[in-house]
């Protein structure tokens, strides 16, 4: 399908020179409206939206400037072009500081407005793709990233929301697959660092001398290393718990005096950037072991971010699997819908070790090997959940029975189902967490 054209909104005093204009600019590719004045430029732009707007700067009836910013109010990106004679020139350069994308002085030269709205109309184009990333980067980095609504995920909300404008040290734990390295992006990402390099550089991948060069660069390479790619930035240290002792001692001294040497040399150099580093589980636990220095377990531990595992916030699990599932959409050309309740239901039984980097996975797979635009049904699950499935225990409900007690019943067969697991037995429900404490508590259970 071609795309549609441009459409340009014609704003001039004479009738003849608009029609003229329109006709010239119409036989170009664009669909034109052309009005005499100030009312009727303000109507059509409440109609319709304009791609751009040429218009006089003033003349009888004529106001340039509030047809401007009434335009630009519709549409920040238009492309206006300002006409104006020896007497109105400062009328148009007041229209360029207002957002104009040119002026052009009278007599009009077609040739050369068509060239300017042409351009002006790809800059509009490059201006929109970058709204549209920011949007995708906000939502794939951002603190929408962080999807939920449960209350573990929204302290770690808060927590990244308060601690993205600083320049401390973050040290975040979890356990595997649970997003630690979504917080670091999110940390970056809404801090005033943005704009520069973030690096990622997992410990527990390289041997001992490849990580000392990967983070501190080589002298006799001639090689930069994380921390001089990321130097203005961020640099996220994953899997520190993996590090070795002389990789200890070096990121202690960047991090207590921004200062280091590249392997094999002896010229200090300085770095000014912001250091998150991560582990697989409880970081003083390694320390205790005698696996970690203190003193480095010290400054990075002034900040904590505890990333809560997948099981302690089922409730999350539909919005969940909403953005996985649209994620997925998107890399495999598919337009699955979502899942049925059948699924979440499968879906929440399950006790998830590898967190949200397993659920991931999953929901991937069963989008990549979906077949038309329907729900995800059971039957698309993986064997090992789908075999999780049981009957459990039957439930009798009998005539007579008050609404109230035949959902007790439920409540309690699922609570003994989940072997008293309250967060799993409220996604299996279908309820949030507060409502079922709320039903416990009024009938006396805790």
């Amino acid at each position: 399908m071609p795309e549609p054209r441009p459409r340009v909104l014609v704003v001039l005093h004479g009738a003849e020179p608009g029609r003229a204009l329109a006709r010239f600019l119409d036989a170009h590719g664009f669909d034109c409206v052309p009005v005499r004045d100030t009312e009727s430029a303000l109507n059509a732009l409440g109609q319709e939206r304009a791609d751009c707007l040429v218009c006089e700067a003033r003349a009888a009836g004529l106001d340039g400037l509030a047809v401007l910013d009434r335009a630009r109010e519709r549409q920040p990106a238009l492309c206006a072009v300002m006409l104006a004679n020896a007497e109105t020139r400062a009328v148009a350069l007041e229209a360029v500081r207002r957002g104009a994308y040119d002026f052009q002085a009278e007599p009009l030269d077609r040739e050369k407005l068509l060239a300017t709205l042409q351009l002006g109309l790809t800059h509009q184009r490059l201006a929109e793709r970058v709204v549209e990333m920011e949007g995708r980067l906000d939502r794939q980095f951002g603190l929408r990233a962080l999807t939920g609504h449960s209350r573990v995920i929204q302290r770690v909300r808060d927590q990244v929301r308060h601690l993205a404008a600083t320049r401390a040290p973050v040290l975040l734990e979890g356990e595997p697959g649970t997003g630690k390295s979504v917080v670091a992006r999110a940390l970056h990402h809404n801090g005033p660092r943005r704009e520069r390099r973030f690096e990622r550089v997992r410990c527990g991948e390289l041997p001992v001398s490849v990580l000392e060069a990967e983070l501190f660069g080589s002298e006799p390479a001639g090689s930069r290393g994380a921390i001089e790619r990321a130097d203005g930035g961020t640099l996220f240290v994953d899997e520190v718990d993996r590090s070795s002792a002389p990789v200890q001692v070096r990121l202690l001294r960047l991090l207590q005096d921004r200062a280091f040497e590249r392997v094999g040399g002896s010229r200090v150099r300085r770095a000014e950037l912001r250091v998150i580093a991560a582990c697989d589980g409880d970081l003083a636990d390694a320390v205790r072991a005698g696996r970690f220095r203190e003193d480095l377990y010290d400054v990075l531990a002034v900040t904590r971010v505890h990333l809560p595992p997948l099981r302690e916030r089922l409730e999350d699990l539909p919005l969940l699997v909403e953005d996985l599932v649209r994620a997925a959409n998107r890399e495999h050309g598919r337009r699955v819908p979502g899942v049925t309740v059948g699924v979440l239901d499968r879906l929440a039984q399950h006790h998830w070790p590898g967190n949200v980097s397993e659920l991931k996975n999953v929901i991937d797979g069963m989008v990549a090997t979906a077949r038309g635009r329907k729900a995800l049904g059971p039957e698309s699950l993986p064997d090992a959940l789908r075999g999780e499935h049981s009957a459990g225990e039957r439930l009798e409900i009998t005539v007579g029975m008050t609404r109230e007690s035949a959902e007790r019943q439920l409540v309690e067969a699922t609570l003994s189902h989940t072997r008293g697991d309250k967060r799993r037995a409220a996604a299996m429900l279908g309820m949030g967490l507060k409502t079922l404490y709320r039903r416990l508590e009024r009938w006396g259970r805790t």
